[in-house]
């Protein structure tokens, strides 16, 4: 269905009465031009796997705004990966309006979708770094970074005894991208490290 999925594990404060840890899911639509086709990986040897690598490339922030709850129990419509990877997010699993229309195209039941509470709808809904009241529901922003992904493939000319040249995939080009992601919280002790920024 063209899913990518990102899972945040926060540890809790819990002084401040949080739990161990809180656990978020966002699930946008994948492009297809945002990765390697898996053969394309298999047939790529990576040389010295324990080294420390740095992104060959850093791609700009993306900022989205979450403004759709998925139903746990009913994502595994959407992706099969849904079900594992957000087990621990249940009730925090968000996506966009837009993906959602996306994906309702392609017949995926909307049951599954529930669109959250905006500023329109609330119009003193505002940010949780703003907002003074713990028990009051806000905008929360959480930040995530990818410090390094293989983001495209890598092509090296090569030239016959006839001197006719040709291209070949000879490596993978890493990349660095950073997510900022907004979702409404019912309260803002769900978005506590929200303030510290």
């Amino acid at each position: 269905q063209e899913v990518k999925i990102f899972r945040a594990l926060i540890l809790g404060e819990l002084e401040r009465g949080q739990s161990q840890f809180q656990a978020l899911c966002f699930v946008t639509r994948l492009h297809r031009n945002e990765f390697i086709p898996s053969e394309s990986m298999a047939k790529l040897r990576q040389k010295n796997p324990r080294t420390v690598r740095q992104a060959e490339e850093v791609r700009g922030l993306e900022h989205l705004s979450m403004d759709v709850a998925v139903n746990f129990s009913k994502g595994a419509q959407l992706s099969s990966h849904i079900h594992n990877v957000c087990a621990e997010a249940k009730e925090a699993i968000y996506t966009r309006e837009e993906d959602v229309k996306f994906w309702l195209e392609k017949g995926v039941d909307g049951s599954m979708f529930e669109v959250l509470p905006q500023t329109s709808d609330l119009p003193d809904l505002q940010r949780c770094r703003l907002c003074a009241d713990r028990w009051k529901p806000c905008i929360c922003s959480y930040s995530l970074s990818i410090e390094w992904y293989p983001c495209m493939l890598k092509y090296c000319k090569s030239r016959d005894a006839g001197g006719k040249v040709s291209s070949y995939k000879c490596g993978i080009r890493s990349c660095q991208k950073g997510y900022t992601f907004d979702y409404y919280v019912p309260q803002k002790q769900l978005c506590l490290w929200d303030e510290e920024t």
